[in-house]
Parts: C-alpha cells; structure tokens; sequence
C-alpha cells in the first residue's frame, strides 16, 4: 500500500521524514481500515497548517530542490519579485528571479547571505538568505534548500537619512567655523577698500582710472565670497520659520516680477495653470519666496534654446497644496540624478550647488516634501507638498449610521 503524495509540484523530489511518518511506515501493515480515515486528516491538518504558517510570514519563504527548482513560494516572495504562484512552482528559479544563478548560489552545503535591488513591481532592497535542507543520511549534497528574503527598503531609507542628518551636524559645526574665520576677514577687507577708495578721490583724474578699475574688482570679489558664505550658512544653519497666514500664488507672483526682465530678455514663456480656490498657507512668507526664486531661476538657466517655457501649476485637496515648477531645458543625467540635493554639487558652470538644498531645507521645516522628476534633453519638473497646518472637519457618514454598542 502507497500513499500518493498529494500536490506533489512537477520535478520536485520531497523527502519527509518525521517521528510520525516513520512510526506509521514500520504499523502500515496492520492498519485497519477505520484509522486510515484519521492517519489522512492527520496529515492534511499537519500541511495545511505549515502552510498556514508559511503564509503569515512577512518575510518571502522559498522552497527549492538541489536543482533549483522551486517546490513552494509563500505570499510575501510572490509580491517581492511579482511571481505567479501557479506558473512558478516547477520551475528553476534562474527562469523567474532574473540576476539569480543557480549555477552560482547552489553549491552543496553552501549557505548564502546578499543583498539585492529589484525594480518590479516595485523598486525595493532586499536581501536573501539561502541555506541547504540537510538529510541525515545524506553524504553527498542536500535534499534542497530553503531561501528567505527580507525587505530592507524603509531600513536602507532610514540609514540614509541617519547619514543625511550627521552629514548635516557636521556642515553646521562647519558653518560656525567658517562664519568667525572667513567672514571677519572679508569685513576687514571690505572696510580697507572703502578707505582706498576715499584716497583714489583725492587722486588727480588720469591717474584713477586703472586703480578704480582693481578696486572695483576687488570688492566685487569681497561680495561674491560674502554671498557664497551666506549661502552656505542658510543651507546649513537650523532656523525656525515665522509663520504667518500667506497666499501662496500672491508670492508666485511677487517673485515672478522680481525674475521678469532676466525671463523677458532670454525670451522664456511662462504658463501659470493655477488653482481656482487657493487657501491661505501657514508659511514664512521670506523664506517660500526664495523657494520659488531659486526654482524658477533653476528653471531658466536649464533652457537653452529660444523656445523656453516654464510651466507653474499649483493644486490643492484635502490634505495639501502641490506646486509644480516644469521646464523643457536641459533635464538632468541620471548620474547627477542621485547627488542633486549634496553641497556643491551642480551642473551649471557658476553657482555654489546650494540651491536645492536650501530648497529642501525650508520646504522640510514647513512639515513638506520635494520631488523632483527629469530626464536628459526633455526637462525637469519639480513637485513641492506643502501639508496644511490645519484640516477642516470632514464629515463621515449620517447619524443614522452610527452603530451603538
């Protein structure tokens, strides 16, 4: 007498052995027909239970053969790689994970721990820890292996702000440094050539002339450095917004006419869809007006043809005001992509790379976010959330459907 062995996946060997299935091999000849009704309950109640278990987990479970074949695939490592459950058990793992060689990872009594980055369905981290299913009495390899795959993406997304936070701490402890150093030098100097320049006055014409043309240089340079030390202090120094109800397309405006000469004389187009009803924002009205100036001075100078056009939609709902600042310039290459919010790192040929991380900085400290989407020779858009401080009451059914307890 045999019992079949039920849901047997196809080119899987399963080797089971257990107290319980040993002591019924060596009784199964004496048997009666009543308690084989039992014996069968027993053990669908004993798998479906490992299944059940098996199910729960948050962390993907794959079972596989010495081949890597795979034999059972649970819930959660069906939605890590996107695999069918019907069409993947049976087949070798190499065929449904791409980047997995079996070749490479089953090794017999090999045990196995990567990380991995997946792009479908979803862009996640991961990681997978393979290890053999030792037989007792097997000298040669495993009867197979058993795989378990973590996700690591909010972990890996909380170690990156852990970073971006020391990073910051130590660019603060600079700044002070920097500010006592360089910026008391900078008001020596500039107090010297004020004193030049009451000489060179008194100086006959003819001979001003070359000195005035140095002087004037050099205090333009005195005040380029000045700008690039405040720059960098508002970049890194914690501050604490002065909130003030603000109309947000009011300060669009306002700083779209402080850029319309330097727009007008590059011949840049500028489209406002805005919303119709727009509620006053809780903001500090100084620092969200440079916000919208760096965005929309980034914008322009992307552009380098004569059909340049900024397109700036605002969006409101129930939880947020979403502004967007879209131009058709340049775009940014995937490689700068992933260091555009770093100190001093910028594509242009001037400027300090400060800018978005100022951005970033006052848009955070007002409780929102910044997204920003682009791709090479197409153009950049970027999306600022800005969460309302206070949420109106929303109703959420009638009275009448109010259960009492």
């Amino acid at each position: 007498m045999a019992l079949p062995d039920h849901r047997k996946p196809k080119n899987l060997k399963r080797k089971v052995k257990s107290g319980f299935l040993e002591k019924l091999v060596a009784r199964l000849d004496r048997v009666i027909p009543g308690e084989v009704q039992q014996i069968v309950t027993r053990l669908v109640h004993e798998a479906g239970f490992m299944d059940q278990v098996l199910e729960s987990l948050h962390e993907g479970v794959i079972i596989l053969d010495p081949q890597g074949v795979i034999g059972f695939v649970n819930h959660a490592a069906c939605q890590f790689f996107g695999l069918d459950r019907e069409r993947t058990v049976g087949e070798k793992i190499s065929s449904q994970i791409r980047g997995l060689d079996w070749g490479t990872l089953g090794k017999p009594g090999r045990t196995i721990s990567r990380d991995l980055e997946v792009f479908y369905p979803e862009n996640r981290y991961l990681n997978f820890y393979l290890a053999p299913i030792d037989d007792a009495d097997a000298t040669t390899e495993p009867t197979g292996y058993v795989m378990l795959i973590r996700d690591l993406t909010s972990t890996r997304a909380e170690a990156e702000e852990t970073l971006e936070s020391e990073r910051l701490n130590v660019l603060t402890l600079l700044a002070a440094g920097v500010a006592h150093e360089i910026g008391n030098p900078l008001n020596s100097l500039n107090i010297h050539l004020q004193l030049l320049g009451r000489k060179l006055r008194k100086l006959p014409l003819n001979e001003r002339g070359p000195l005035e043309e140095n002087l004037a240089t050099a205090r333009d340079e005195i005040h380029r450095l000045d700008l690039i030390l405040k720059q960098f202090l508002q970049a890194v120094r914690p501050t604490t917004p002065r909130r003030e109800r603000a109309d947000l397309h009011a300060l669009l405006h306002d700083t779209l006419k402080l850029l319309e000469a330097e727009l007008a004389s590059r011949k840049i187009i500028i489209e406002l869809d805005l919303a119709e009803s727009m509620p006053s924002a809780l903001i500090d009205s100084v620092q969200f007006q440079q916000v919208f100036y760096n965005l929309i001075q980034n914008a322009s100078q992307a552009i380098s043809s004569n059909k340049g056009r900024i397109i700036i939609r605002t969006r409101v709902n129930d939880f947020e005001a979403v502004i967007s600042i879209e131009d058709n310039g340049t775009g940014i290459s995937p490689d700068h992509m992933g260091a555009i919010f770093e100190p001093y790192r910028t594509t242009k040929s001037s400027g300090s790379g400060l800018g978005l991380l100022i951005v970033r900085r006052i848009v955070r400290e007002h409780g929102g976010e910044i997204a920003i989407e682009s791709e090479e020779n197409q153009g950049t858009r970027v999306v600022i959330h800005l969460p309302h401080a206070e949420r109106a009451v929303r109703l959420l059914g009638s009275l009448d459907s109010v259960i009492e307890l």
